[in-house]
């Protein structure tokens, strides 16, 4: 072992004693001659130890598809029952992330915490699942998660006394200072205890001491967003096809690395709250943007970077037991991390002529001088030539002739041995060429090594077949491929010097690796300016492809002509766009139109923009101001939504309850169609029930709803506005059918569309004076329903003395106008309070 004594950082793997619960994963026949990797399970998956990795810098191959995350949660019991702890740890990175909060009985907030960790398996104690006495939280787990696979351990490996110890003993000394914030968090500690014990157990390595990243991650500092929200704003997946790119994910992802692509992920997934970070990234984008050659040679820079995170997980592990595979994948480490280092400089100089804080702050972490200390040390040992590259051929050549010449005498022979081979190889299937005179060619790949491989008609070859000296013939097109009885011979003689190679190779790979360790913390460092660079880069790269602009944080929601950023990406023509204006004074509004108007789109798009602009992206507006939302909650109408069935208005109750319960001033609120699931009387009073409970809060509403009497609210209470969505009424070209034309655009008011289903009975094969009967019916209701709602003088007064003092306390708070220009916005206020007041004597019909 290089990285110290491996007995000081984990207990023996045999005392782990794990325990199963059907329909939970079974371990328990675990020891005998197996590893939990060749274990059954309750769910088809099985676990990939990142002893190696296919590095790539692709961008359009998704991070996300292989779930690589475990999580540990517990909960407490009696007294503390819904205070939760969770630990969760990345395979692919080496970095703990704990938390510990109080949750309610729906424990939503774990819940949504694990959607957002997608995690390949989930570890909790064998007490949450006993037969007779199942917790609710583990109910609730396996029923969002039934296709994670559960591993249930004994509850005293939740220890919190051990989770410390492993936080003092595992964790690198960038990241120290955690032992003191968790110290009292006794949950997370336990979870975190069991996590590690099981992740060592698991991949068959420990790791290695002071080596992880660990970070406590509360609550606060991000926003919630539910993951019925994240489904319905189709925030990383698609609700029509998973494949498909068209998701907010998919509009902005234009990174180069998969870091930044998952730190974009888990952005959008939980956006910031603090608007000092927000404006930070944002600065950052306009100087990209407004330097054309930082932007493209930072992308330059950033799209030769592999997986930084990946690396460093690989690096701090300690293989139990040394075989070939893992010799081979440390050297491939090994050459993985000079090509990073190298490419060290080149971002330093891509970031000196930098002006936001954040960028010159990345270009003095740069300078941190054990750069320079590892690749100095790598230097005296790795040719200077060796390079990542792509093929599989050519990386086994690159770490046959990593190490320099005249380090290992026995390494130089075998390395020569392997040359002659391979040009043996080469020799005999040049004469086989000859021979049949055929046009053969050496080919390669990591399955079948060297191979012949010949592209020829068969009429060309003797009776229409290879020689008979030629097995495992395969045949594409008109490609064959193929092998022979001496060619196996010499694949075997070439894997015998090879592994020799890789044997001596990694010998010096291990003291070289021991000698540079103490320095190599300076990675996570790197991995984090990596990543922040390249989704940050990313927005800057999607405002280039459209008109975005940045956003404002101030408490009003203002966004100026916004327009739907996944429908842009889909639609052949850029979506209509439409202003959105919230205030403390006007936080409510109702929105009304018919069918296919365009209230759906216009709702998620307010959401998505709010998104947008707290994580630091530009959003799509001419102008745009936010207030931060610490919760997003939506509750968008579906197309089965329409049907009356109970199971729909279950649906739609559970998540009004869930909004009601969770919603704070700080909240984006969005309902649309609420009430569809049962009858028209009842819908009404759900949703003016909802409503009146809603607008006790400052919370920012949108309330999208069929039911017109809904409007009416805005005469019982001055911080309401109605809008609609127009539509036009065309004539068809024989003069004797109606139809609507869409506007898609929103206007202030209730809407004029109040009789659908009688337009639509008129267009039907109904007799004309049933028609007429429902029309004379339907407007006499609506004339004494109008009556009764008629707003009152005293009550139009009071909404304008209550608007105007809205606007005057906003103006103080936020008005950047110069004193003359404040005056005449003063006076404008004053004339619009005046005529929005009755003056004395106007009766209610006036």
């Amino acid at each position: 072992s290089y990285f110290g004594d491996k007995s000081s950082c984990v207990e023996n793997a045999s005392m782990l004693n794990l325990t199963s619960s059907s329909p939970v994963r079974s371990l328990n026949s675990i020891y005998e001659g197996k590893t939990p990797l060749s274990c059954s399970r309750s769910v088809g998956k099985s676990h990939t130890p990142p002893m190696g990795y296919s590095a790539t810098s692709s961008s359009a191959e998704s991070s996300h598809s292989v779930a690589s995350v475990i999580v540990a949660v517990i909960e407490g019991r009696g007294l503390a029952r819904g205070e939760v702890g969770m630990a969760s740890i990345d395979l692919k990175y080496p970095e703990v992330i704990l938390s510990q909060f109080a949750d309610s009985t729906t424990y939503v907030k774990v819940i949504t915490k694990l959607k957002i960790l997608t995690p390949l398996e989930i570890i909790m104690s064998n007490t949450a699942c006993d037969t007779g006495n199942t917790t609710n939280l583990f109910s609730l787990i396996t029923e969002h998660f039934k296709d994670v696979t559960f591993t249930t351990v004994q509850r005293k490996y939740f220890n919190e006394t051990k989770g410390l110890e492993y936080i003092e003993q595992l964790c690198a000394s960038e990241f120290s200072t955690i032992s003191i914030e968790v110290q009292s968090k006794y949950y997370c500690l336990a979870a975190a205890a069991a996590l590690l014990k099981y992740v060592e157990f698991i991949q068959n390595s420990v790791y290695a001491p002071k080596s992880l990243k660990m970070r406590f991650q509360g609550s606060e500092k991000t926003a919630m967003i539910d993951t019925s929200s994240v489904q319905n704003l189709e925030l990383v997946i698609n609700n029509r096809d998973s494949r498909h790119s068209h998701t907010l994910f998919g509009v902005l992802n234009y990174t180069k690395t998969p870091g930044g692509s998952r730190r974009l992920r888990s952005n959008i997934l939980e956006p910031l709250v603090d608007v000092e970070t927000i404006n930070t990234r944002l600065d950052c984008v306009q100087e990209f943007l407004q330097d054309e050659k930082l932007f493209f040679g930072l992308q330059a820079v950033i799209s030769k970077f592999l997986d930084t995170e990946q690396l460093l997980s690989v690096l701090v592990q300690i293989p139990k037991q040394d075989t070939n595979k893992t010799a081979e994948s440390k050297i491939t480490n090994l050459i993985y991390l000079k090509h990073t280092l190298e490419l060290v400089e080149p971002l330093k100089a891509a970031l000196r002529s930098c002006n936001t804080p954040l960028l010159k702050a990345y270009y003095h972490s740069l300078e941190d001088t054990r750069f320079r200390i590892i690749l100095e040390k790598i230097a005296t040992v790795i040719n200077d030539d060796t390079r990542y590259t792509k093929g599989c051929l050519s990386m086994r050549t690159q770490k046959c002739y990593a190490v320099k010449p005249n380090i290992n005498e026995f390494l130089d022979i075998a390395r020569r041995t392997y040359t002659e081979i391979v040009d043996d190889i080469a020799g005999m299937i040049t004469q086989l060429a000859e021979k049949y005179n055929l046009p053969m060619k050496t080919s390669f790949s990591s399955a079948r090594g060297f191979f012949i491989q010949m592209s020829a008609d068969c009429s060309t070859l003797p009776n229409g077949q290879l020689p008979s000296e030629f097995t495992k013939i395969t045949k594409m097109k008109n490609t064959y491929s193929f092998t022979s009885p001496d060619l196996i011979k010499m694949n075997e003689r070439c894997q015998e010097s090879l592994g020799e190679i890789y044997h001596m190779t990694y010998l010096i790979v291990c003291k070289l690796l021991n000698e540079i360790y103490e320095h190599i913390h300076c990675l996570y460092k790197l991995a984090d300016i990596v990543s922040m660079l390249d989704m940050v880069l990313s927005f800057a790269h999607a405002c280039t492809l459209s008109d975005y602009v940045r956003p404002e944080f101030t408490d009003t929601l203002a966004i100026k002509q916004g327009w739907h950023p996944i429908l842009e990406k889909i639609a052949v023509e850029k979506p209509v766009s439409n202003n959105t204006y919230l205030t403390e004074g006007n936080n409510f509004a109702i929105i009304t139109g018919p069918n296919m108007s365009g209230k759906s789109t216009y709702l998620k798009q307010i959401a998505l923009c709010q998104i947008m602009a707290q994580i630091g992206s530009y959003v799509p507006a001419e102008y745009c101001s936010c207030r931060i939302a610490e919760q997003i909650f939506t509750r968008i109408g579906m197309d089965d939504d329409i049907e009356t069935n109970a199971s729909t208005f279950m649906k739609e109750m559970q998540e009004m309850a869930y909004i009601i319960k969770n919603a704070n001033d700080r909240s984006l609120i969005i309902i649309d169609e609420l009430g569809r699931g049962t009858s028209a009387e009842e819908g009404i009073g759900i949703c003016f029930a909802a409503c009146e409970y809603l607008l006790n809060l400052k919370a920012f509403t949108l309330f999208a709803t069929h039911f017109l009497e809904l409007c009416h609210m805005l005469a019982l209470y001055p911080n309401v506005e109605n809008y609609h969505f127009e539509v036009q009424h065309v004539r068809s070209s024989a003069g004797n059918r109606e139809k609507i034309a869409y506007t898609y655009t929103l206007s202030k008011g209730c809407t004029e569309e109040k009789n659908y289903g009688l337009k639509a009975a008129e267009l039907s094969s109904l007799p004309s004076s049933i028609i007429l009967d429902a029309k004379e019916i339907s407007n006499s209701i609506a004339k004494q329903i109008s009556h009764q709602q008629k707003s009152s003088p005293e009550m139009m007064k009071e909404k304008a003395v209550y608007q105007l003092a809205v606007r005057l306390v906003q103006t103080a708070r936020n008005s950047r106008l110069d004193p003359d220009s404040l005056r005449l916005y003063l006076k404008g206020l004053k004339k619009q309070y005046e005529a929005s007041c009755p003056a004395p004597g106007q009766n209610d019909e006036q």
